[in-house]
């Protein structure tokens, strides 16, 4: 121990923390407080007393020569390098934990040495300044942390490591997939097991990146991994769906993602339920929950698109002195649904049923939804019954509601009822044979809309095109097709449904029974009540209306012109509709429903939930189609349009034929525009993922011109 000096004078050996590394030294003057040192590269350099690691030694003679302290200074590093090695400073931790809170690196070298030389000691120091999981250096002693402060430090120095070297492998990697996501060079081969590659980062690091672009994908405002990716991703601009954008680059998703309903949770396909397939087993036994009911002899008929599958509302009607009297049949699925079962959360969970150009996600398990409770004609089918007494002018008398099994007469489509109101008579139609019944529910409808406008009622017409999609993945080809309007016989469907939902909002009203309310509170001038079909128009119109809600209170519905509305008319499809439906047909059976008004309004709490998230998908991904549309039509094709707002720095074009609004810089346009001026538009460099497009050019549109062939 004589090797040790507790004052560093000149000859004596010292070292000192630069950076993060341990430097060795020889003293050769000193000044006050300062030392001046002689390093091994034969430099001098000074540097304050206080920052000496207090292991200094041995001391030789002042009088060596330069040459003979460097060659000391090697010897003894080469020494403390070996000895360091030998040293497993995790041994030698678990001996000093619970000994005692901290010590000197001689204190440590002791464990190993009964007397160890100035090397060993310093050899110590060494390892325990690498070891900072387990230590703290604070001069001179080393702290020793207790088992679980060394793991948690443990895992905090990984968490540190696998950042590191995220960020050193990551980073560079992200700039080439952004180079090839832009088309400015194509993705390299992917290294094989084994083999490294100068593009390519190491494999794990490779698979932190992916999940962490998952991760940003599907959670672009996640907390936890915002200072990770603001590093990784630097240099690399703020785009929409960057994560996304990167991975479709690095062919990890396939072209034409689904990122919003990946996000949503929305589970895809007919397989989500299988889990509770005894559950769903039960609910199949329609005839056996139903047998009860009395059997409707009316001969109700359905109403729908072609390629509808899942049935959930009819109706009949007749002629009553001057009025009319309506009975709406609704699909019934509730008499046995087990609310708060596994089976009802996942429902629940989706909220409705979601159509996109690509897929139908059906909210019930398709074997309940588009089969055993579907109002399939001629199949026996437990249902509401909700019989309306409509006087001449649509104004609503009476109502009665009943449980009871129907069995339609038919199931028809929008597009032959149109061709018999329009007065089609092709024999073929299958529509034919109900003329009587769809012209007397046209008059009905024509009275009962013109009551609801009277009470300021906002109708809107317009037309949404039907996407088809054709071919797979980048081959993919999007076709728009505008289908004949069949407004007369959608309006007999509508005018049915919110006659049926306004009756089952007053005759719970009656009997106190909670609902969930579907209102739109909002004050709208009376001239806004009407039917309007200029784009111009009901722009000016929609600025004024306010979103509607869902609430447990009732409320009018000021679009719909009616002082309490409660969705019911598509169990099948909406839970919001299941779950009234629960509560009148229990109503009905035992004179009180199943939810009070605290049960229904946490149900109300997770519905709201799972809606914000399936309706994103529902607005974006539609959008979404449409963009690529425009952008595989190419930047040479002109749109019809009208003007349906403008400022001083841009112009809003709605596109009837799309059903998309564009904006556009006002200087495309001449000075004679205004609200309600046709136009035509070409556009150009669309982003389908950023949900962007630009107009490239507007001009007046011309009537012997077809537009979208200019």
């Amino acid at each position: 121990m004589a090797d040790l000096v507790r004052y560093p004078q000149c000859g004596c050996i010292v070292e000192y923390l630069e950076g993060n590394s341990v430097q060795i030294a020889v003293v050769v003057g000193e000044n006050g407080e300062r030392l001046r040192l002689l390093l091994p590269s034969r430099r001098e350099a000074t540097l304050s007393k206080n920052r000496i690691l207090p292991w200094s030694g041995p001391k030789y003679s002042a009088e060596l020569s330069r040459d003979e302290l460097v060659r000391l200074l090697d010897q003894h590093k080469t020494r403390r390098d070996e000895l360091q090695e030998s040293i497993n400073i995790l041994d030698v931790w678990e001996m000093a934990q619970g000994e005692l809170g901290q010590a000197q690196a001689q204190w440590f070298a002791e464990l190993a040495e009964s007397d160890p030389s100035v090397d060993m000691i310093a050899a110590h120091g060494h390892a325990l300044l690498l070891c900072k999981t387990h230590f703290r250096f604070q001069p001179p002693f080393f702290q020793i942390f207790t088992a679980a402060e060394a793991e948690k430090r443990l895992v905090e120095q990984q968490v540190r490591l696998e950042r590191e070297a995220l960020l050193a492998g990551g980073r560079n990697f992200l700039q080439l997939l952004w180079e090839v996501a832009l088309g400015r060079r194509k993705l390299p081969p992917e290294p094989k097991d084994g083999e490294s590659s100068p593009d390519w980062p190491p494999p794990e690091i490779r698979q932190r990146l992916e999940a962490l672009l998952r991760t940003r994908m599907l959670a672009p405002y996640d907390n936890e991994n915002e200072s990770l990716w603001q590093q990784v991703s630097r240099g690399l601009p703020d785009a929409p769906q960057l994560p996304l954008q990167l991975l479709l680059a690095w062919q990890k998703v396939p072209v034409h993602y689904n990122v919003w309903l990946h996000a949503s949770g929305y589970l895809a396909g007919d397989s989500w339920w299988q889990e509770e397939r005894e559950a769903v087993g039960q609910l199949l036994k329609v005839q056996e929950v139903s047998g009860d009911l009395p059997v409707c002899p009316l001969p109700l008929i359905s109403i729908d698109s072609a390629t509808t599958r899942d049935i959930d509302d009819a109706f009949a009607i007749e002629r009553s002195g001057q009025g009319f009297v309506v009975t709406v049949a609704l699909s019934c699925p509730v008499l046995a649904w087990p609310f708060d079962s596994a089976l009802d959360k996942l429902v629940l969970e989706r909220g409705t049923s979601l159509y996109l150009p690509e897929m139908t996600c059906h909210m019930l398990p398709e074997c309940l939804g588009t089969d055993a409770y579907s109002l399939l004609a001629e199949q026996l089918r437990p249902a509401l019954l909700v019989c309306l007494h409509l006087d001449q002018d649509g104004v609503l008398e009476d109502y009665t509601l009943s449980l009871a099994r129907v069995r339609l007469a038919a199931n028809l489509n929008y597009e032959d009822c149109e061709r018999v109101l329009a007065a089609d008579p092709n024999p073929d139609n299958p529509a034919l044979a109900y003329a009587e019944t769809l012209r007397c529910a046209l008059q009905m409808a024509e009275a009962r809309q013109s009551e609801r406008v009277r009470h300021g009622a906002v109708v809107m017409e317009r037309e949404e095109p039907v996407l088809h999609l054709q071919g797979e993945g980048a081959e993919t080809k999007v076709v728009l097709e505008v289908k004949e309007p069949t407004t007369q016989a959608q309006l007999v469907v509508s005018e049915c449904m919110i006659c049926a939902s306004y009756a089952c909002a007053k005759w719970a009203a009656e009997r106190d029974l909670p609902l969930l309310h579907r209102t739109q509170k909002v004050n709208l001038p009376q001239e806004y009540a009407g039917v309007w079909r200029e784009p111009e128009r009901m722009a000016r119109i929609m600025h004024s209306l306010v979103p509607s809600v869902l609430e447990i209170a009732p409320g009018r519905h000021a679009a719909l012109g009616v002082d309490n509305y409660v969705p019911v008319t598509s169990p099948l499809r909406r839970y919001a509709d299941l779950v009234n439906m629960a509560q009148v047909a229990a109503c009905l059976r035992t004179g009180q429903g199943l939810f009070d008004l605290e049960r229904l309004a946490r149900l109300l709490e997770r519905l709201e939930q799972a809606l914000d998230r399936v309706g994103q998908v529902q607005r974006m991904r539609p959008r979404y189609w449409k963009l690529v549309y425009f952008r595989q039509q190419g930047d040479k094709v002109f749109y019809r349009g009208v003007i349906t707002e403008e400022n001083d720095s841009f112009v809003t074009v709605q596109l009837p034929r799309e059903a998309m609004i564009v904006r556009a810089r006002r200087q495309l346009f001449d000075d004679r525009l205004y609200p309600g001026m046709p136009v035509r538009v070409r556009i150009g460099k669309v982003q389908p993922l950023w949900n962007e497009l630009q107009v490239l050019e507007a001009l007046p549109y011309d009537n012997s011109v077809d537009a979208a062939q200019a």
